[in-house]
């Protein structure tokens, strides 16, 4: 079980002065630096007091503001894991906010080498606390994946000394594009300091998404230059505009990387305990991430240090919840995953975290690493599988409506294994790691080459296709195939049962010009074009997300049991046969739904009409003894024709309904 008993670490403030904890078995001194208001010039040198593994020292009369760092002394010996080197300024794990951001430098990796000039300076601070409340997301809703410069760096009606930070998402052209989608929940991706891997620098790039953390308490002063008091402004902000706030953290690896990388913080301060490391080589560090390094999630000190980071999100900016990236880090030792690991139990017994939404990337890179369905029942989980079994049936596989039709139903092949009764499927097409939604029916293959790996990183199989040209094209025809498609993905999307998630971007037609890798182009490939964004698009998303508001059978979680609540059939009217599943050209469908409306205030059928030929194809529904069908999303009565690669929503309206009307 996570550590008991420790004095709480980081900067406590005392009656006695400010308390400077941090632990350390390894090391046999560790040093606490004070700095000059400017963070250049270091001041004084004070060894801590050793109590145990927790290494302390008490200030009297120190000022709010003070910047602050550690050294680390003992055995140097990387072979046996031993990284210490008094020499590397230290971050501590525990700091709240940074004077300054990362930035790399090859002195950070060498021996001996000094780097106070270059390493953050922790800031002695204090924080007015959030109101606790209830998190305001639920699943079933709708989440907007944002990443926060991307998303604001280039909007029009963004203050320019706003644009590119965290207070951007309170401004009120932000609000109301957020509200006028139906979002529930934005999804922030890492807004945590974080460091350029180390062969970015010479090909004059940067880690534009965050996904390579060195302190997972201290928000980046170039995302979030307010520090905690601007996250708990934009969570009030967000709260009141009815969307909760969901961060995106990563516990699986640090930005200190493999052994040729980094030595900045939790390295420097205890390799052996923070990292985990062959049984028989201590000095080689295990990757389960492809980061370089993994996370020791199993060591009660680490425990310590991720629970500690979550209260402190919930208590200081009242955030709704968590998704956790390669999340099966979370839940490993040396054995492998663990459903009921010690760390997730700790979460869902935590009085502070227990009733906060929390999301996994079920997966990593290590050994029996994927673990769709095997979280505990508190987690949603992203469901790549969904993902792709969609993406699949719309680029025109055969043998694809069988898996298409489960990833709308909510996925019960993967979420059932341990006795459940409902889906805690993610269901999302695109997210921030692949091609966007538009690149997805504009590239039939990944196109990298602005990442200097001459086009070896990434996926190459993305399920994707080109409407018959390779990326950019003038001719009306193909980019009308193109919206059509981008569309009909959304729309299957928003068909979908469970939570959803939305890339922000897709909903108005965002490339990144085939690039499906573009952690490392903080530029225009990545950044939003607010100029270029189609309204139609846009249009046709909001009233999608309106029309799943409207019928909750969406929303509903409960696995649907083919009994009054589901039917499955052709577009002729007539049920779904095993033939007409197991035929590897059937291409079209019906999925037939008992729903409350919440505009008739009543229960009726909701007929979601799935044509995915290149023709307009004849569709009949049921007959209705009291009423009609209607388009859910035009109020147009139904045609004798579905369109070409399209999904629609008829409603039975009923006379009495009608007539009231």
């Amino acid at each position: 079980m996570p550590m008991t008993g420790l004095p709480p670490l980081g900067v406590a403030h005392t009656p006695d002065g400010a308390r400077f904890a941090v632990w350390s078995r390894n090391a046999a001194l560790i040093e606490l630096c004070l700095f000059d208001n400017a963070g250049d010039r270091e001041l004084r040198r004070l060894p801590m007091l050793r109590d145990g593994d927790v290494h302390s020292l008490t200030l009297a009369g120190l000022p709010l503001g003070t910047r602050y760092g550690l050294r680390a002394d003992g055995i140097y010996s990387p072979e046996h894991g031993l990284w210490f080197d008094p020499s590397k300024l230290l971050v501590d794990p525990y700091a709240v906010e940074l004077d300054r951001p990362f930035r790399h430098d090859p002195r950070l990796t060498v021996y001996g080498e000094e780097t106070a000039d270059l390493v953050p300076k922790a800031i002695v601070t204090d924080y007015r606390p959030a109101r606790q409340k209830p998190p305001l997301f639920e699943p079933g809703g709708l989440i907007y994946e944002v990443a926060v410069k991307p998303f604001t760096i280039l909007h029009p009606d963004v203050p320019e000394k706003k644009r590119g930070t965290l207070a951007a998402l309170t401004e009120p052209a932000v609000i109301e594009h957020l509200t006028r989608l139906g979002v529930c929940a934005v999804e922030l991706m890492p807004i945590v300091a974080w460091i350029d891997e180390r062969h970015l620098p010479p090909l004059r790039l940067h880690n534009g998404w965050g996904y390579n953390p060195i302190a997972p308490m201290a928000l980046d002063p170039r995302l979030v230059p307010g520090g905690i008091e601007e996250l708990r402004r934009t969570v009030e902000r967000l709260h009141r505009a009815g969307i909760g706030v969901i961060l995106d953290l990563v516990f699986n690896h640090s930005g200190e990387s493999d052994r040729y990388g980094t030595t900045l913080s939790m390295r420097g301060l205890d390799n052996l305990a923070y990292y985990r490391h062959a049984t028989d080589q201590p000095g080689e560090l295990i990757n389960d991430t492809g980061c370089g390094n993994t996370i020791a999630c199993d060591h009660p000190v680490v425990q310590a240090l991720v629970l500690d980071s979550l209260r402190h999100f919930v208590r200081a900016a009242g955030v709704d919840g968590f998704r956790f990236d390669l999340a099966s880090v979370l839940g490993r030792d040396m054995s492998g995953f663990h459903r009921d690991a010690a760390l997730f139990q700790a979460v869902a017994a935590d009085p502070v975290l227990s009733d906060r939404i929390l999301i996994a990337e079920p997966w990593d890179t290590g050994p029996g690493g994927y673990q769709l369905g095997n979280f505990p029942e508190s987690f949603l989980e992203w469901n790549d599988r969904a993902r792709d079994d969609i993406r699949r049936y719309w680029r025109g596989d055969r043998h694809a409506i069988g898996a298409f039709a489960t990833a709308l139903a909510g996925s019960s092949d993967a979420f059932s294994r341990w006795g459940e009764t409902s889906t805690r499927s993610l269901n999302f097409i695109a997210a921030h790691d692949g091609f966007t939604l538009m690149d997805l029916v504009s590239y039939e293959r990944k196109h990298n080459e602005a990442n200097g790996e001459d086009n070896r990183d990434g996926h190459d199989e993305n399920h994707s296709w080109n409407n018959g040209v390779e990326g950019p094209t003038e001719d009306p025809e193909i980019l009308d195939a193109r919206r059509r498609d981008v569309m009909a993905l959304i729309a299957s999307l928003f068909a979908s049962r469970g939570t959803i998630m939305l890339t922000a971007g897709d909903e108005g037609g965002h490339s990144q010009r085939g690039n499906n890798n573009a952690y490392a182009q903080d530029n225009r490939i990545t950044w939003l074009d607010w100029s270029k964004v189609d309204q139609q698009m846009v249009g046709h998303t909001a009233a999608l997300s309106a029309m799943r508001r409207r019928f909750r059978v969406f929303a509903e979680t409960a696995f649907f049991t083919g009994v009054d609540d589901v039917a499955w059939l052709r577009l002729d009217g007539r049920p779904m046969t095993v033939e007409d599943w197991e035929h590897p050209a059937t291409e079209n469908l019906v999925m037939m739904l008992a729903t409350e409306d919440e505009v008739q205030k009543r229960f009726t059928r909701l007929a979601v009409v799935i044509n995915r030929s290149h023709a307009p194809h004849p569709v009949l529904l049921p007959a209705s003894l009291d009423g009609e069908w209607y388009d859910a999303l035009t109020g147009a009565a139904l045609g004798t024709l579905a369109p070409a690669r399209s999904v629609t929503f008829f409603v039975e309206v009923f006379q009495s309904f009608t007539t009231t009307c």
